[in-house]
């Protein structure tokens, strides 16, 4: 009897989909694609089918794409029935009912969640409405802030130099607009790369006419009597008088709406174990809840089972896929999700590119090129092992450490190189952060057990 209902489960039943974005359509494509026939649900807040997100920041901003022409392409037939417009607000593990803004009730046998992330907006609501105060991550913040960009602002201020608050800076300079850029780091993009990379960032920003000031905080956002954003203090207590402001302050995971639920959710996420089923808040697992994306925490072999979250396009395509696949198989016919976290940026004339898990790592080895020409491969090491890789337009390098890293090869670094310069003949500090202080923009987010945790608070679920 088990067999047989499983067998339907596979091949019929009711999968619901929360979260309809690139996770949420590749999984129901891999549903499709390996066989199964049953009904296929997916929820989404926004009211538009699943657009891509980092042209976004990129070539939107520069005008060489429409913010309203990045659907995704659809690689399989779904038949899905479409709830979009509408959030998810709350589940019923027990009745197994997705429950929606609108009151309806959606019910499932099967369920994934790949509800995302939003964008953090400014931490003072009555400041984040002022007219030219932007968020840059939905098609409509993308169609916003380029409409005011190419308006001829006379400066643009952006909170933030993670990955994307660079991109927008990047952005505004080919544009030939003045722009300010805040970070509360010692340098761009320490929290996903480390301040050593960070320092060739802050170079590579600075010389190309980017106003940079670190070691600062936004105090306060100041409107005019119209109610337009006119100016930003920061903690050194010097004013910038800027018409449009980019809040680039990193996103928070879309789990509100789990809450009460049971699941193993908050603000890191949704817990799950390799084969992307979600824990509950015993941290037993379920069998019929799936996490897939930007929200999912999932433990990886090849990073000490550490507990991930990962905000990369490549990453929210390969764990929609195995959850899909393992959500209609049989138990012996389940896989791990083990992609390689890998992320891409291009600023200012540069490609960067880096796999692994930089924010792992203790230390730093420049094993091709030179920092002073940012052109070059580095690798992070922690407990005597390669972790990641990171290269400033040596993209041909990333592959070969991408194997290291799979293998375990031993750090420091043994093999000669013959473009190493003496720069790179002696690990030194990676610089990263202190990791209980939050920072703008890391891609791989270390979610295990953290010693800045003071304890564990269990919520069971509301009846």
């Amino acid at each position: 009897m088990a067999a047989d209902y499983v067998e339907w489960l596979r091949r019929e039943g009711r999968i619901v989909i929360v979260g309809a974005s690139l996770a949420g359509l590749r999984a129901a494509e891999t549903l499709r694609a390996e066989g199964f026939t049953g009904e296929l649900t997916l929820i989404g807040d926004e009211p538009y089918e699943p657009y891509d997100r980092p042209p976004l920041s990129k070539s939107v901003l520069l005008g060489m794409a429409s913010p309203h022409h990045t659907e995704l392409p659809h690689r399989w037939e779904i038949d899905a029935k479409w709830r979009l417009g509408v959030a998810a607000t709350g589940l019923d593990l027990t009745a197994k009912r997705v429950r929606l803004a609108d009151g309806d009730e959606v019910e499932y046998d099967r369920l994934l969640i790949a509800t995302g992330v939003r964008a953090r907006p400014w931490l003072k609501p009555e400041e984040a409405r002022l007219d030219g105060v932007c968020l840059l991550r939905t098609r409509e913040d993308a169609a916003d802030l380029c409409r005011r960009l190419k308006a001829g602002p006379r400066r643009v201020f952006v909170i933030g130099a993670g990955f994307a608050g660079s991109e927008v800076a990047s952005a505004c300079r080919e544009m030939n607009l003045p722009v300010t850029v805040a970070e509360r780091a010692g340098a761009p993009l320490v929290g996903a790369l480390g301040g050593v990379v960070g320092a060739v960032a802050a170079d590579l920003q600075t010389e190309n006419g980017v106003d940079l000031r670190t070691h600062v905080t936004v105090t306060a956002l100041e409107g005019d009597s119209a109610g337009r954003v006119r100016a930003v203090h920061l903690s050194d207590e010097s004013v910038v008088e800027a018409d449009v402001v980019v809040v680039s302050l990193g996103s928070l995971r879309n789990t509100e709406w789990l809450e009460g639920s049971g699941l193993g959710a908050g603000p890191r996420g949704v817990a799950c174990d390799a084969g992307c089923r979600a824990f509950d808040f015993r941290g037993i697992v379920t069998d019929d809840v799936f996490v897939a994306g930007d929200v999912a925490r999932s433990p990886h072999a090849l990073f000490g089972y550490q507990f991930l979250s990962l905000e990369h396009w490549g990453n929210a395509v390969a764990q929609a896929e195995t959850a899909a696949h393992n959500m209609i198989c049989h138990g012996a016919e389940r896989r791990p999700h083990l992609w390689m976290p890998a992320f891409w940026s291009s600023m200012f004339g540069v490609n960067i590119k880096s796999v692994g898990v930089p924010p792992m790592g203790e230390q730093l080895m420049v094993t091709q090129g030179s920092l002073a020409e940012r052109r070059f491969a580095a690798v992070y090491g922690y407990q005597d092992r390669i972790v990641a890789a990171v290269t400033f337009d040596n993209t041909r390098w990333l592959e070969f450490y991408q194997r290291q890293i799979e293998r375990g090869a031993p750090f420091p670094v043994e093999y000669p190189t013959m473009d190493r310069r003496p720069e790179g003949r002696q690990p030194v500090d990676a610089r990263f952060p202190d990791p209980s202080l939050p920072t703008h923009g890391p891609m791989v987010t270390l979610s295990g057990y953290s010693p800045a945790d003071q304890q564990l608070v269990f919520h069971p679920a509301r009846h």
